[in-house]
């Protein structure tokens, strides 16, 4: 059982681990460096810290908007369990987070819990208050939202992971901290522990029980080999090719990709943060090894919609689509953000995916896979 020692200055991270544990670990939360977010190779680890000034939770103060809520302070959450979640809305490892953090809002709202979700954007669309706003009606993020475009409240916690939980009691002080995926018994544990300071039995009917879909179930760390990858210029790696960095070139991909390898082939430009079609026939290929495979992507102009075509090994997935294609691979980009394109049952080995568009208009961003 987690220990919930409030008092103890941090949670000791276990000894050696196997080599499939470890990966899991490393793909679990996503760092964010100065300008820039990058994945890490490190152990996830849970922090149980001692109590901070009563001021902790006044950095929400910074939002520049709030969506779902009037402005939140510091003084307003007085009296409340707070949990406050930094996200942002293409990480895949806070997509897998969310169907919990949505259940304890629900279950623990009457009983004095307040979820605050710091929207700290990592690509420069998800500075986009539209874009906010459509990705929270979409994955029904219904709890209060501060719109945190300038890492301000970021800063202000102190915070460098996403996703990342920074619990608080009803004095307004954090008490534990969660840094990525995972430990989802011991965090709402920690939650009906700082109700129960208050007063409140919030350990009636046990803990909630969720069954996540689509892009919200959870990865299959058994079998997962392949990491996050970035598609820009200032943070790709194994590209198999020589870059043109914001020029427009004509790329050709070699026809072999060795593991976690990646090529365009068509008329590109690799920007800093994106590669951009410039031409209709495009391709971007990825030889990868995992059951689910997603690449965050979007029109480049509003409006548009794009077309595109999966293949898995040449041919169409079938039944290895994803939730944003059908079984021929077809599927259209109307909105900048995280698609699903493979989802395949065992066995699972390395394989080789394209995706082919049919029009010129599309940027692309970044792989993620489970």
């Amino acid at each position: 059982m987690a220990n919930l020692n409030f008092e103890k200055d941090i949670k000791r991270l276990p000894g050696p681990i196997s080599k499939e544990n470890q990966l899991r670990l490393n793909l679990s939360r996503r760092r964010f460096l100065s300008a820039a977010a990058m994945t890490i190779a490190s152990s996830q680890f849970s922090t149980i810290v001692s109590a901070k000034p009563h001021s902790a939770l006044s950095p929400i103060e910074r939002a520049t908007k709030w969506l779902n809520s009037q402005p939140l302070t510091g003084e307003t959450l007085e009296g409340k369990v707070v949990l406050v979640e930094f996200w942002t809305y293409t990480c895949i490892n806070w997509r897998r987070q969310l169907p919990y953090v949505r259940a304890w809002a629900e279950k623990y709202k009457d009983g004095g819990l307040v979820v605050v979700g710091v929207h700290s954007p990592e690509f420069s669309f998800e500075k986009d208050v539209d874009n906010i706003r459509w990705a929270a009606e979409d994955m029904r993020v219904d709890y209060p939202i501060a719109v945190d475009n300038d890492h301000a409240i970021w800063r202000g916690f102190n915070n460098e992971y996403w996703p990342a939980l920074h619990f608080a009691d009803a004095k307004g002080k954090i008490r534990h901290q969660k840094f990525g995926e995972g430990e989802y018994e011991q965090s709402e544990k920690v939650i009906q522990k700082l109700l129960a300071e208050t007063g409140v039995d919030g350990s009636r009917g046990g803990l909630v029980s969720v069954d996540p879909s689509g892009a919200e179930a959870q990865a299959d760390w058994k079998h997962l080999q392949s990491g996050e990858n970035y598609l820009g210029y200032e943070r790709t790696q194994n590209f198999a090719l020589s870059t043109a960095p914001d020029k427009p070139r004509v790329y050709s991909s070699p026809k072999h990709l060795g593991l976690n390898y990646w090529a365009l082939s068509g008329d590109w430009t690799m920007g800093r943060e994106a590669v951009r079609l410039n031409q209709p026939g495009g391709r971007i290929a990825y030889r990868f090894h995992a059951r689910d495979l997603h690449l965050v992507m979007g029109p480049t102009s509003r409006g548009a919609a794009p077309r595109f075509r999966v293949f898995i090994d040449g041919t169409p997935p079938g039944n290895a689509h994803g939730v944003d294609v059908d079984s021929d691979g077809n599927g259209t980009v109307r909105e900048a953000r995280m698609y699903q394109l493979v989802r395949q049952t065992s066995p699972i080995s390395d394989r080789q995916f394209e995706i082919e568009f049919p029009d010129s208009g599309v940027e692309a961003f970044s792989f993620t896979f489970g």
